[in-house]
């Protein structure tokens, strides 16, 4: 959410930045919350107006009454009742303007980093780097639920009886696998300094509209009937949300958090066959990384975060790239967001498999996440959040990049002490 301030001062900016994420619909709501807010900026200031003639009134009648002055201080009496009767008219329509300037503002878009590339959709993001050989091999690589089924590793029928679709049983050597991932994930992020965290899984809808616009929360959430309660959709929510409402020393910062959980979405429109097996499914686990710091530092924060999930997936062998979102592309609390896509070989091409963003102060701004500087002047933290690993999309890279033609699965040096020692799979079906 913008600074009210910031959108009074420069709306032509807060404009432009809409036209830039191809959301000219939201034009009007600039103009709507100038609006707003000189109408609450007016009623605001005849409240205090009438605030301090009370008092200054209130004085006087007892003035009036120690001299005696009963039907003076009676008639001065009825004034602060007239007084009374308008402020708390007044006290209404501030509270209506200000839930309506509240939810427009939630509605308008964070200002985008100036270095985003502007365009409508996924389709114009950038490539920044490549990490890694890419390699096809000389051998059919299959689907990767047919690679899990060799294995004994996948039961998605059973799963469906049981949840419907997209749930999944994994299952013996791959089910392990799984939990070998995520265990060196955490290893690996707390090597690099962060401290590891698993958090509530639910959180309260005042966290929920804190963390996400409200397109995403309808897109992803799950509720919980009857209860002020979510499923997170992922773990930076609540990790991000521990910090609600706190103001922070600034020898405190960085917060930097790894923090393990399973996360549920609705996953709304998810069809063709790549949305088969485990690619995209409504419970998954996942290792995620979060920081909150001083402004001037999340640029800095933002290249070590991503840097972490290239340096993850290289350590297992697998040629991943960074991806810059284009301003279409971008959620309306990013600032800025970098896809760390994955190379599979059966596609020949690459695929999401995490994704980190700076999201300024928007968050910090929406849960009053504040910092009080060695000064005591206060100020709004900035958050950034970061995929490190999300398994059922990993394992996916990890089978088509470490598939041999055997159809065994070699396992990388670092992960092998996760796996009992094991330097590979064996398929057991062939």
């Amino acid at each position: 959410m913008l600074d009210i301030k910031f959108l009074r001062e420069n709306p032509d900016i807060v404009k432009q930045n809409i036209k830039n994420k191809f959301q000219d619909d939201k034009l009007p709501l600039v103009d709507e919350v100038i609006e707003l807010d000189l109408k609450k900026r007016e009623a605001q200031g005849e409240a205090d107006e009438l605030r301090a003639k009370r008092n200054q009134i209130s004085k006087q009648i007892g003035a009036l009454m120690a001299q005696g002055k009963k039907e003076e201080a009676e008639e001065t009496k009825k004034q602060v009742a007239a007084f009374a009767s308008r402020l708390a008219e007044l006290e209404v329509i501030e509270k209506e303007l200000d839930e309506k300037l509240t939810k427009n503002m939630m509605v308008i878009p964070n200002i985008i980093d100036p270095s985003v590339p502007i365009g409508k959709d996924d389709s114009e993001n950038v490539e920044v780097t490549k990490y890694g050989e890419p390699v096809v091999p000389d051998f059919e690589i299959p689907y990767h639920t047919e690679i899990m089924e060799k294995f004994d590793g996948i039961d998605i029928d059973a799963a469906g009886r049981v949840a419907g679709n997209g749930f999944y049983y994994l299952m013996g050597d791959i089910a392990r696998l799984h939990s070998a991932v995520i265990s060196y994930a955490r290893d690996f992020m707390i090597d690099r300094g962060f401290t590891y965290c698993v958090p509530p899984f639910m959180i309260r809808s005042n966290v929920v509209t804190g963390v996400m616009s409200f397109a995403e929360m309808d897109a992803m959430m799950y509720k919980i009937e009857g209860e002020d309660l979510y499923l997170i959709g992922t773990s930076e929510h609540s990790m991000i949300g521990k910090f609600i409402d706190t103001i922070v020393p600034e020898e405190k910062l960085p917060q930097t958090l790894t923090s393990y959980s399973p996360c549920f979405r609705k996953e709304k429109g998810a069809h063709g066959i790549e949305e088969r097996g485990v690619y995209r499914i409504h419970q998954f686990e996942k290792q995620e990384m979060i920081v909150v710091c001083k402004p001037e530092e999340s640029p800095m924060w933002f290249d070590k975060l991503w840097q972490n999930t290239v340096d993850l997936f290289r350590s297992l062998d697998i040629p991943v790239r960074t991806l810059e979102c284009c301003s279409g592309d971008l959620a309306d609390l990013k600032v800025k967001s970098f896809d760390v896509e994955a190379w599979s070989p059966r596609q020949k091409k690459y695929f999401e498999v995490g994704s980190c963003s700076n999201l300024g102060d928007a968050q910090a701004r929406r849960l009053k996440i504040r910092v009080k500087g060695e000064n005591g002047e206060k100020y709004f933290a900035h958050t950034l959040n970061n995929t490190v690993v999300a398994p059922p999309r990993m394992l996916i890279a990890f089978l088509e990049n470490n598939l041999r033609a055997d159809g065994s699965v070699a396992i990388p040096e670092v992960l092998r002490p996760y796996m009992g020692g094991m330097s590979e799979l064996t398929p057991k079906n062939k």
